[in-house]
This record gives C-alpha cells, structure tokens and sequence, in this order.
C-alpha cells in the first residue's frame, strides 16, 4: 500500500476531553474520529488494526468447534420481556419502536435472540453440545462515555452462545473456551490474565474475565505468583487469620476523642496504628433493619460480599445512625449496643482495639471480643477486599495485586435463560431436558485501546505486529527529488511485495524525513527501513524497529532477508 494511494490523518495533538494515553493516540493516529458522544468512526488505519483482531479471534473460534452466524442488530420486546430482563436491564438498553408502534431494543447482548434459535431448531440431544458465535455491533446507552472506544455506546464484539445436554458438557466445552481466550491473547502478543469473577447482569453459576494489564485499568486484580490463583478483587476471598487470639486483654477504657471522627484521625490522635481501629459502618437491610458491619480500620468494605450475605442494602444516613446508636457518625461502635452485628473475618480477630464508644466525642480502647461483646459463627463472614499480602486462598503463597482492562468474560449460564424461553431437548429417554448453557463473549474493538493502553511510548502507538497495521514502512527521502531514491524505493517495494504476506507501506509523499518518521512512529509501523541518497552510495539503508532505540545501517541487496528475519522474530 502507497500512502498516496490511501488515507492517513494524524493530529499534533489531542482533543483536551481524550483522558487515556489510547483515547489520546488513536485520535491522533487518526484510529478513530468522533461522531457523537460514545460513537466513533474507525478510519482506514484504525479498521485494519480493528480487522486483524477480528481474524485472530475468528480463526481461534473455528479452531475450537464453534459456528458462526449473525444476528439481528435490532431484537423484539417480546424475548427480552419472557426471560424478565426487559425492565431490570435498566436504561443502558437502547429502546426503540417501528412505524407500527412495535418495541424493540438495540441489542446490548444476545442471550434471548440465540436461546430463541436453539428452543426453535434443537430438539434432541444428539444435535448437543453445541456453540454458536458472531462478531457484531453491540449499543449499550452508558450513562457516561468516556475513553474512547474502551468505553463506548456502539462497540464490536464476539458473543458466542453454547448449547448442552448435562453440566458435564457444559464444563469441558467452558475450559476449551477458557484455553481458545488464552491462545487469542497470546496470539494478539498481550500481556493478560485470566481471573474468577462475578456473573454481573448476564447471570449464572459461574465466570472468569480475562484482563490486558494496564496501570490505567479500572479493575483491580489479586493474583499468587507462586500459584495459579488469581481473581477479581470484587470477588478474591479474604482468608481468617491463623494468628491466635491474646489473652492479656487491656480494660476497657473510654477515652475522651474530641473532634477526631475517621479512621486515620482517631489513629493517630491514640498513636496506634490504623490496624488496631475497629471500623463500624452502618448499613439498612433489604428489610429494613440497621446493622453494623466490623471490619478492621485499614481495610475496606467489599459490597458484593456484603450483598452475598444481606442481600440488597444501603448505607444508613446520619438520622438514622442517630436514632440507632444515639450519636453521629464517627463514634459508633460495637459495644455495648443492641443492633444486630456482622463481623469480617480479620476483624473478628482483633485484640484490644479501638472502636466508637457510641457517644460524641468519646471512643473505647482495649475492645475484646469474648469479653465486651460477643460473636456466632453465623456473625462472622468475608466482608472485606483483599490487600497485598495476605494469604492466597489456595495455600500457595501471598496475593499481590495489579490492574486490568477487562476484554473477555465468560460464564457458565447454566439454565437461566433455557428454563425463562423454555429451550428443552429430547434426552435419550425420550424425556424433555432443559438444556445448559455457556456465553463468551470478548470486546473487539475494545482491546484495540486495551492493547495500546499496554504498549505506547513518547512518541506514540507501538502494537505488537499481529495489531499494527501494517508491519512495514519504507521511507524513501527526497522521493520526489532523487532518481536513486525512488528507484531503490520502488525496487524493495516490489521485491517485499513479491515475499508475499507481508503488509507493506511506502510513504511516497513528498514530505521531511521529520515529518514522515513522526507519523510512521505515531500509527504504531513495527518496522521501518528509510532509503536516502547518502546511504545508497555505499549500498546501505537504514533499518530501525519501532522499540529501538538506534537504528542500523543494513546492505540495499540484504535488506529483504533481513526484514523477513526480523519478521519471523
């Protein structure tokens, strides 16, 4: 390809709304262009880069037995209101009507569309298992578009959707589908982890996203390096401490804490440390009733756990903390109270801390457990997020933590779906079974920014050469000017064609090396080879990787060879 003869619009600089490094570059790469909010043109360079991400995960899909079709963009009321999600998908879901008044949605998912297909077309358990796939536009209506296309309305994903006789079934097809995500990303040349998480909207037994890591990502992740455990910190299980309970309890003292209301202040003004501070924090039961969730003062609350064990709750206001401990927020404790209690784990095995003495002003030091108030089995849960450090549950060491950009998840739906659209199969009995399910889905367009947000420097994109979108760059100086130029220029061109698979671009535009090495390090080109007058008269040109820090002087007659080396590489 000729730059002449194709489209390149770079920018100096970004639009001030781009807040991430990939939102910034693609915008200057002239990846992307904005239409609206959240909606985004791919440009020519930005869809070759968004096209090869499509043929990788394409071609890992086939290799791992799935099917692909294509379904409707715009689905009927009517399926999204038998399975219930019709209302709880809440305002994301993009709603509109035909000119006969008929609803319908944008589909930001294809759960009901593809269970209808199966409910209408399987019927025994000899067409079982199954697994259908597509790559196709998704709209979900966020209520704040940001990020570019990390985070867009309208954005390109592959959802696939498998079928199944028994959970046994649905298992085995799950880990080939865990290992298909492993070989996309290691194929796409990413940095990722694959880690147990929440089901979240789509619902079922059981998930794992797989995350490209980024500092800029907007998960945390908990891993054991000396082990295979890894998991979202929404849902990486906090473990008891194994350290025994003291027994020279100190006496329980109040202690006069004017104006000192927080963790770090109510620390710092007893000079302990923040560990030995019980937090309470007051919270409203689906059912209306106040409890105090414990939990030790420098940890910090993991509301899905919490909701695991309450339910749906919400977190008291201070008239009704008021009300129920008798003071305002900040001097509430543990002691001496009625409400119901739960306690974290961690903090259930505290000794002589520090807690709201439920008056203002006034905390207890020396709180004990056994002594001051006491605890079932039933009071005492995982309620917190884990911190660097502590213990891994498999045993196998500590955890650390990092962050992720989230760009594949997949659950184990079991019968959520099958059992609302009533998609049974006959077993071989005779007998209608409701089948089992899987869904795996991945953000196309999304680990494009992913991928960028992984692999950028100074001077602009530098994707891994299964991404870029092209793999070469030839930068004749002087094109215009120089017979010599050009002629080497279209000669290397011909003959790199000639090699065959290679993506070759030639900047034949009459520009300053300047300019032409800017663009060329900015749209990410993982190789270039820059042809001058100078070189060519001692038979070299000159060969530099877009991580180099120094190019190198390669011989004109050597330089195909070499370029197919450092291709192979």
């Amino acid at each position: 390809m000729r730059v002449s003869q194709f489209f390149i619009s770079t920018l100096k600089e970004a639009p001030s709304e781009a807040e991430l490094v990939s939102h910034r570059l693609m915008l200057r790469a002239g990846y992307i262009k904005k239409l609206a909010s959240g909606l985004y043109t791919w440009m020519p360079l930005g869809l070759r880069v968004l096209r090869k991400v499509e043929n990788i995960v394409r071609e890992e899909m086939d290799r791992s037995g799935g099917i692909e079709l294509l379904m409707p963009a715009v689905q009927p009321a009517e399926l999204w209101q038998e399975t219930g999600r019709w209302e709880v998908f809440g305002p994301q879901m993009l709603k509109i009507r035909d000119r006969h008044e008929n609803l319908f949605c944008f589909g930001p998912t294809h759960e009901e569309v593809i269970t209808d297909i199966a409910r209408r077309e399987v019927k025994s358990y000899r067409q079982l298992p199954i697994n259908f796939y597509q790559i196709q536009t998704k709209f979900r209506d966020e209520v704040r578009p940001r990020f570019g296309v990390m985070r867009a309305r309208e954005f390109v994903m592959k959802d696939a959707y498998s079928f199944h006789a028994n959970y046994e079934s649905l298992e085995q097809t799950y880990r080939v589908m865990h290992e298909t995500y492993s070989r996309i990303f290691t194929r796409l040349g990413l940095q990722f982890r694959a880690v147990a998480a929440e089901t979240g909207a789509i619902g079922g037994s059981g998930s794992h996203e797989f995350h490209v890591l980024a500092d800029s990502g907007e998960d945390a992740l908990a891993f054991c390096p000396t082990s295979d455990y890894a998991a979202n910190v929404e849902l990486a299980e906090a473990v008891a401490p194994v350290t025994p309970l003291v027994d020279d309890f100190k006496p329980l003292e109040k202690v006069i804490t004017p104006g000192q209301k927080t963790i770090e202040e109510v620390a710092a003004f007893l000079s302990v440390s923040p560990q030995q501070v019980m937090k309470s924090i007051a919270i409203i039961a689906e059912n209306g009733e106040f409890i105090l969730l414990l939990l030790r003062g420098d940890h910090t609350l993991n509301e899905i756990k919490a909701g695991k064990i309450l339910g749906e709750f919400r977190f008291a206001t201070d008239d009704e903390i008021q009300q129920n401990m008798g003071c305002r927020p900040g001097y509430i404790g543990p002691v001496n109270t009625r409400v119901c209690i739960l306690a974290d784990r961690t903090a259930a095995a505290m000794n002589n801390f520090v807690c709201g003495a439920n008056e203002d002003g006034l905390h207890y030091t020396g709180g004990n457990f056994g002594r001051n108030l006491h605890l079932g089995v039933a009071d005492v849960h995982d309620l917190r997020n884990v911190v660097a450090g502590d213990p891994s549950p498999d045993g196998m060491g500590h955890l650390e933590l990092c962050r992720g950009i989230e760009v594949g998840h997949i659950f184990q739906l079991r019968t959520k779906y099958s059992e609302a659209l009533k998609a049974t199969f006959l077993d071989e009995n005779g007998q209608a079974q409701v089948m089992e399910m899987g869904c795996y889905g991945i953000g196309v367009s999304r680990i494009v920014a992913a991928a960028i947000e992984q692999n950028y420097d100074e001077r602009g994109i530098t994707l891994p050469v299964a991404m870029a979108p092209f793999q070469i760059a030839i930068a004749p100086i002087g094109i215009k000017k120089s017979e010599a130029v050009r002629n080497a220029a279209e000669q290397l061109y011909a003959e790199l064609n000639a090699a065959g698979n290679i993506e070759l671009l030639m900047d034949d535009r009459d520009e300053r090396p300047g300019v032409m090495f800017s663009d060329l390090e900015l749209i990410g080109i993982p190789h270039r080879v820059v042809i001058g007058e100078r070189g060519l008269k001692e038979g070299m040109v000159e060969y530099k990787g877009r991580r180099d820090h120094e190019a190198q002087l390669v011989p004109l007659k050597d330089i195909v060879k070499f370029v197919q080396l450092k291709l192979c590489d």
